[in-house]
């Protein structure tokens, strides 16, 4: 069990202006299970990766103090694990046993203790399959749980989840959450970022709620903060249970027809799929994870292949991947699962200019692309900031304005929601909305039910039955 103090403490990134936490005066007690809320860069997962010392001094600046049972968290690893949005980040075996086995052998545990630990974190986390299963073989759930595994096999005093959930479909979410439950003993202190507040609520005992300027906003217990500050959070971005989300149906019919993909089969990863987009529409994309959603957005982006079948568009004979560079950029613009995939610039107002000066775009009007998408995506202070050093949903925002760059009349966007706050969320909703009735097609693979409910026309179900539509 570990007991964290903040004392005005901050962090600023290697080559930013901004803090991207400062004036953080904050105890967490022993034992204390603790959902951390902000804004959308108001520095939640810049202060976690502080407490689980991944922070190098070399990569920023530090403000105050900042204490795990007195020590520098650099010195208290051996005490803190953290579990990450994407477990890919952190499963480096081939064989599930052996992933969890990793960091106890790294700690120098005698091998007679290793196994036997390493069950029994299998077993706390409701892993439903042996230790020799491949991690190649896991859904995205199932990874999850074997993640956390790894880390509670260490028997962390604190304990650090970074959007646990964020990545996953509903049903794995709440595998997640229930593993969560099984896995934090009365002798672990928990701190938790959580876009999905109300899901997790049930997880922690008290809220801290803190401010993109820095300092600590509110705290108290989750009906406290909620009662007290309900309304005012929800302004500044906060998710509030309870607050509901309205409408925006289109306002325009779908007219041409801009890519059609029959039959479309990649085996192993996609099933076979057939499905039409069309202008003035959104379709959202939903199923389990590992349906094959981020491999069809991949196929109706131009950017793979299918195996089997055809996807045609834009009156063109041939296939989205045989298109010419200059022509997929002007017709079809995505966005990755995973926005880093994509960034290959130094600076955020490079990145956006990237595609319009491939196009051969006058400079005058590079700039004004470039300076409309920094303030219609919030991104404005950021111009000059390194992509990589941005937060999930920073780098969410720039990644949807380097597809709108472009201008093209197909989107085709990979959880375009992820990672945003409630006003930024609201925001790239409205935005989604707008371009739909101006005239554009998008297709939105998401997990995201509110955003279904409040933008989609009509929805594909990859894995449901034959291919399953609803309006």
């Amino acid at each position: 069990m570990s007991e964290v103090h903040l004392r005005g403490f901050g962090w600023r990134h290697a080559g930013r202006r901004a803090w991207a936490v400062r004036g953080l005066d904050l105890t967490v007690r022993h034992g204390e299970r603790v959902l951390l809320l902000g804004p959308s860069g108001a520095g939640k997962s810049t202060l976690l990766a502080a407490l689980a010392g991944l922070l190098p001094e070399d990569s920023g600046e530090a403000g105050g103090t900042i204490e795990i049972d007195g020590l520098d968290p650099r010195k208290a690893r051996d005490r803190t694990g953290i579990l990450f949005q994407d477990p890919q980040t952190q499963l480096v075996m081939a064989r599930s046993g052996d992933d969890v086995a990793f960091g106890l052998e790294n700690r120098g545990l005698p091998r007679a203790e290793i196994w036997p630990r390493v069950a029994e974190s299998l077993e706390r986390v409701g892993f439903p399959y042996d230790i020799s299963r491949s991690t190649a073989a896991l859904s995205g759930g199932e990874a999850q749980r074997l993640a956390l595994a790894g880390v509670i096999a260490l028997r962390p005093g604190l304990l650090l989840l970074d959007e646990p959930t964020a990545n996953l479909d509903p049903a794995g979410a709440a595998l997640i959450r229930d593993a969560i439950a099984r896995a934090v003993g009365p002798d672990t202190t928990l701190i938790i970022v959580e876009h999905r507040v109300a899901e997790a609520l049930p997880l922690v005992d008290k809220v801290v709620v803190i401010e993109p300027g820095g300092g600590v906003r509110a705290q108290g217990t989750p009906a406290e903060v909620f009662a007290a500050y309900g309304e005012d959070l929800a302004e500044h971005g906060v998710w509030v249970p309870g607050c509901r989300i309205a409408a925006r149906p289109s306002r325009v019919a779908p007219t041409d027809e801009l890519v059609r993909a029959e039959a479309v089969t990649i085996p192993g990863r996609l099933p076979a799929v057939t499905l039409t987009v069309r202008a003035g529409e959104v379709v959202a994309v939903t199923g389990r994870n590992g349906a094959g959603k981020s491999t069809l957005a991949l196929v109706l982006g131009g950017l793979l292949a299918p195996v089997a079948g055809r996807v045609t568009g834009f009156g063109d004979r041939r296939p989205p991947h045989r298109w010419r560079a200059r022509t997929l950029t002007r017709r079809i613009g995505s966005v990755f699962q995973n926005p880093e995939h994509q960034f290959v610039t130094g600076r955020v107002a490079d990145e956006l200019a990237l595609g319009p000066r491939r196009l051969g775009r006058p400079p005058a009007e590079v700039r004004r692309t470039v300076d409309t998408l920094l303030q219609r995506l919030r991104l404005e202070k950021l111009a000059a900031a390194n992509p990589y050093t941005l937060s999930g949903g920073e780098a969410r925002r720039l990644s949807v304005a380097t597809a709108l760059a472009t201008a093209p009349r197909l989107l085709v966007l990979d959880e375009p929601t992820f990672g945003q706050d409630r006003r930024t969320w609201l925001e790239l909703a409205d935005l989604i909305a707008e371009l739909r009735d101006e005239g554009h097609g998008i297709v939105a693979v998401t997990h995201d039910g509110d955003f279904v409910r409040t933008v989609a026309d009509r929805t594909s179900v990859i894995g449901g039955p034959a291919g399953e539509e609803r309006p």
